[in-house]
């Protein structure tokens, strides 16, 4: 038996995002789903609202622009992760020196990772918002680590400008205190509890 099964989800789903962590992650516990990236830009959001304010805001607007362009009815699931350190969100490098001092700052340090997660129901624009909250420890990195991580090309495309399942980013995580799933880009737990809720299957 999937999950599909035991939620007994008839209802079309479509996930908000175009990141591949977020796609193989809901395809590995057996979701069936849509991918339609969202078009929303993400700078329109303060980052001076609080970390998960900030995230829940972001992960809202993308699954409402792209339940606005839906014909069909859908659940659309939508998402955002940041990286804040000494209460200071830490997004994607706009470049490679950018990402240079970002791991640099992360080094031999204690961060958090947030991730928004939202529900809209295309039918109706009913929605529900929820986030987590992990720590994340650095142990020191060298210079020469953190230039060979960043020309594998791996840490542009995430915030804090690290990935934990790479292969080599995992190498920079000392301790974590919290979900696991939710540094990858999408907390399972909390993501099932809630779709079940949305969708009243509890």
């Amino acid at each position: 038996m999937n999950i599909k099964s035991l939620l007994n989800i008839n209802r079309r789903l479509v996930l908000a995002s175009g990141s591949p962590r977020r796609k193989k992650l809901l395809e590995d516990i057996g979701f069936e789903f849509e991918v339609i990236t969202s078009n929303v830009d993400e700078g329109q959001v303060s980052e001076m609202l609080e970390p998960s304010q900030y995230v829940m805001e972001l992960a809202l607007l993308k699954a409402k622009d792209v339940s606005q362009g839906l014909i069909s009815s859908a659940i659309v699931i939508g998402a955002d992760t940041t990286v804040v350190l000494n209460n200071k969100i830490i997004n994607k490098p706009i470049d490679t020196n950018d990402a240079f001092r970002i791991l640099s700052e992360l080094s031999d340090n204690t961060h958090k990772v947030y991730t928004g997660i939202a529900f809209v129901d295309s039918a109706n624009n009913q929605s529900f918002c929820t986030y987590q909250e992990t720590e994340v420890t650095f142990r020191k990195l060298s210079e020469k680590e953190i230039w060979a991580y960043i020309e594998s090309g791996s840490p542009m495309d995430k915030a804090g400008a690290y990935g934990i399942q790479d292969d080599f980013g995992a190498v920079f995580v000392n301790n974590i205190n919290g979900c696991y799933y939710n540094i990858v880009g999408l907390p399972l737990e909390l993501f099932y509890i809630s779709i079940k809720r949305f969708l009243n299957l509890e």
